[in-house]
């Protein structure tokens, strides 16, 4: 079966932001990052399979075969432990961001953003909240954020100014995620989920991360375990391109992840309580995953998600 569309065109979003602030979804088919980025550049049919991958599609796999058997994964996280994404125009004013820890350069980065009045931060206790001004090429990003009577904090984040030509990740120790791999970074937009076409390498968090270790583009690392069911973080899967998609019986949104995997990659970015996608917190407009998920649960979204068919491409750092 090939994907279907969704089941009927859903109610518009209403704005929750102030009527002075200039902010727009996601544009779709925005470039992030600089083209020639893993997270932008479609992998080769042929391009090298890493020597550990048959263990670590092992590990992943009987990660996920525990979580359908517990009914607890895998899973996208939306409105949950992922992050609203704010794109702003350049009219919108600047604040002040309080760092709520002592270090001198993030503070600078924070000292000017420009957050829309109304923002939300994500749900869950990561707080997450991203800020994207393609007018200046600049992102800011922040972890356990909020908007308090002096006005907002965080406890860290980054500032990523020329992210169109920027090789998609935060130099240790930024950014909001663990690896230092921005939240953008592999973030499944609301307008791409509704259009059913994404056309960049997808961002996952397993719970066996790897202590002590990571593998490129993964800057630093928060791994739990260590032994043979271990991933580090950076680990990119991608599907077998021999794999005959349409064949699997997967779901309209399924199937448009599971395509993205197969040409782009899956990029293990952070560690999490059940092997997860990350899609854009819709915070800053409707909910509209019920809709794209057709009244399903995640889980069920990615039911025949072929987990098995997955290989470990190596490592290919620039230069």
């Amino acid at each position: 079966p090939t994907a279907t569309p969704p089941p009927s065109d859903p109610p518009p979003s209403e704005p929750v932001v102030g009527p002075n602030d200039v902010v727009t979804p996601m544009p779709l088919g925005q470039r992030l990052f600089a083209p020639n980025s893993f997270w932008n550049a479609p992998l080769a049919a042929g391009a090298p399979v890493d020597p550990s991958s048959s263990r670590l599609v092992d590990a992943l796999s009987s990660e996920v075969d525990g979580e359908i058997q517990a009914r607890t994964g895998p899973w996208i996280n939306t409105d949950s432990y992922s992050t609203p994404v704010y794109t702003v125009g350049s009219d919108v004013p600047k604040v002040h961001v309080t760092l709520d820890v002592w270090a001198p350069q993030l503070q600078s980065a924070f000292e000017e953003v420009p957050i829309p009045s109304g923002a939300q931060v994500a749900g869950g206790s990561d707080r997450h909240l991203t800020i994207y001004q393609p007018s200046t090429d600049t992102m800011w990003e922040m972890w356990l954020a909020s908007n308090q009577a002096d006005g907002w904090h965080a406890r860290w984040g980054g500032k990523m100014t020329n992210v169109s030509t920027n090789p998609g990740y935060f130099g240790n120790p930024y950014g909001a995620t663990a690896t230092s791999l921005p939240l953008l970074g592999g973030l499944m937009t609301i307008e791409e989920l509704k259009k059913g076409e994404i056309d960049h390498a997808l961002a996952l968090a397993v719970p066996n991360t790897q202590v002590g270790a990571t593998t490129w583009p993964a800057q630093r690392e928060d791994g739990k375990v260590d032994g043979p069911q271990a991933i580090p973080e950076g680990t990119r899967f991608r599907i077998d391109p021999s794999v005959d998609l349409t064949k699997l019986g997967l779901t309209r949104t399924g199937l448009v992840i599971a395509r993205a995997a197969q040409r782009y990659g899956i990029v293990v970015r952070d560690t999490s309580g059940c092997v997860t996608f990350y899609a854009e917190d819709p915070v800053a407009s409707w909910n509209i995953y019920p809709w794209l998920f057709n009244w399903q649960y995640p889980s069920d979204v990615l039911s025949e998600f072929p987990w098995k068919s997955l290989q470990v491409v190596a490592p290919q750092p620039p230069g």
